[in-house]
């Protein structure tokens, strides 16, 4: 029996971005979804595989709200897997300033901006992040619209400042494929449901995505192909 269709898209992103190199030392964002659950999965069974030379470590960046705790039965779930999830405490809310408001945006910039922290102070070379197709897409439909800019998530990102890069191996799977196999695997997530939760503007990039393919995951990875393929001569 082949490997799941998701691990073979992985697998191309990997090697079509060169995400994972000999000695990494990667860390991962553990949400509890099914997107960074999916990734972790990948990750620990690519470790099984003859001359995997690389380790990574799941950090689950736990907030002040309750509704966005990883649960026990996936991290035991996870266990099973013979991965251990670390977690990190982040006071979110008593970090805002004055007369700012709480929002997704603001709890997920503190989150990542204590992932790569926490990467730069124990030596890990690559943040892998749970972003998939879709993700790439929305993002690129708002940047577009609200900032007048081309620019979205890259698959990898090298940065200047820091002796880490960030990765997305989920970025050629579309949503629906994701789904797909968290239901076949019959995976465990949680979702974070807190009251503070604003994703109007995602949403409304998710709806215009969808109107532009119409779902189909070969128009999406066109789109995607689009960033990679740019003719400047006939652009303004």
């Amino acid at each position: 029996m082949g490997q799941p269709k998701l691990y073979s898209l992985i697998d191309k992103a990997v090697f079509d971005y060169k995400m994972i190199e000999k000695g990494d030392k990667i860390l991962v964002g553990a949400s509890g979804g099914k997107d960074s659950t999916a990734l972790i999965e990948y990750l620990a069974n690519r470790k099984k595989r003859r001359g995997a030379d690389f380790s990574f470590t799941a950090l689950h960046v736990e907030t002040d709200f309750e509704a966005c705790t990883m649960s026990p039965k996936l991290r035991n779930q996870l266990a099973q897997w013979g991965v251990e999830v670390k977690s990190l405490f982040v006071d979110v809310e008593n970090r805002l300033k004055d007369g700012h408001k709480m929002s997704c945006y603001w709890c997920s910039n503190q989150r990542r901006n204590e992932l790569l922290h926490y990467a730069v102070q124990n030596g890990f070379t690559k943040i892998a992040l749970g972003h998939h197709l879709d993700d790439i897409l929305e993002t690129l439909l708002m940047n577009m619209l609200v900032k007048a800019e081309l620019s979205t998530m890259p698959p990898r990102l090298d940065y200047q400042k820091y002796p880490v890069s960030i990765i997305r191996p989920l970025c050629y799977a579309v949503v629906d494929e994701i789904k797909a196999h968290a239901n076949e695997m019959g995976y465990i997530s949680t979702t974070c449901s807190c009251s503070y939760q604003d994703n109007s503007g995602r949403k409304d990039a998710r709806a215009r995505l969808e109107a532009l393919t119409g779902g189909d995951a070969n128009a999406k990875m066109h789109l995607f192909n689009s960033l990679r393929n740019i003719n400047a001569e006939y652009l303004p």
